[in-house]
């Protein structure tokens, strides 16, 4: 069966991981991180808020209003947020369930 980009984004938005198999990294594949929405780090009485590295850049006093993205598990075993397909990518027909 040939299962394109479209399909993959379709499985993404599914919650599903998912890779070519002609990638050649072992165990890699990709994921969408939904939007996130989190409190200022100055923020009372919260369990989980911006960090003190985020805030740093956005100031104490902002929140975090985060849009969605795809990440990749890459070969070393690394997050590697903002991934973007290749031409390669979007006209493979070997995108497959990780």
């Amino acid at each position: 069966m040939m299962e394109t980009i479209g399909w993959a984004v379709e499985q993404m938005h599914c919650g599903q991981k998912v890779r070519r198999s002609g990638w050649n990294g072992k165990d890699m594949f990709i994921v969408l991180m939904p939007d996130m929405r989190l409190p200022p780090h100055t923020a009372q009485g919260t369990e989980r808020k911006v960090n003190a590295r985020t805030a740093r850049f956005i100031g104490e006093d902002t929140p975090l209003n985060c849009r969605p993205y795809v990440a990749l598990w890459n070969a070393r075993g690394e997050w590697q947020p903002g991934w973007t397909c290749s031409q390669e990518d979007l006209l493979a027909t070997d995108w497959e369930l990780a």
